[in-house]
């Protein structure tokens, strides 16, 4: 056995497979995943918490406003919107999933894609809260040390409520 071939054994001996879970198991893992990622982005303005879930080399691509690359960009744009919410009359959104439209397919030694729609209401204020637009999106979830993050996310086919 060569030199190289040899370190090559050696590291896959050393680097513990990423193993994801069955179905069952990987749908329910990923829907409290993408419970928790638009918990935190529309009710918690809790940038460490934002961080805490997306991987360092983050790519957010976003139909209307484009890239954000790197999660201290995604969590520096974030941190500046929780900052315009404090004001009493700001506009606050809110995420909902529509119902039966997640789709989770297993990336073997990596982790998963989610893919689904959901709509958007928002409220100025203490004012009423109304459904304002609706969206696509398909996400990477990494599987790294036992711990999910989003690493890459499409969010696209943004329009106005119907």
């Amino acid at each position: 056995m060569t030199l190289p071939a040899l370190l090559a054994a050696l590291a896959i001996l050393q680097t513990p497979a990423t193993v994801i879970p069955d179905q069952p198991l990987l749908d329910e893992t990923i829907a409290a995943r993408d419970t928790a990622l638009f918990s935190v982005m529309f009710d918690q303005c809790d940038p460490a918490a934002l961080a805490d879930l997306v991987t360092d080399d983050l790519e957010f691509y976003h139909d209307q406003a484009g890239l954000i690359a790197t999660r201290a960009a995604f969590v520096e744009d974030y941190r500046r919107g929780c900052e315009a919410r404090k004001t009493p009359d700001a506009f606050r959104s809110r995420r909902e999933l529509v119902a039966g439209s997640m789709r989770v397919y297993a990336i073997p030694g990596i982790g998963a894609v989610e893919e689904g729609s959901h709509v958007f209401y928002e409220r100025q204020g203490d004012g009423p809260e109304k459904l304002v637009g609706r969206a696509r999106f398909s996400v990477l979830w990494k599987l790294d040390d036992g711990v999910w993050r989003l690493s890459r996310a499409f969010s696209i086919d943004h329009a106005a409520a119907e």
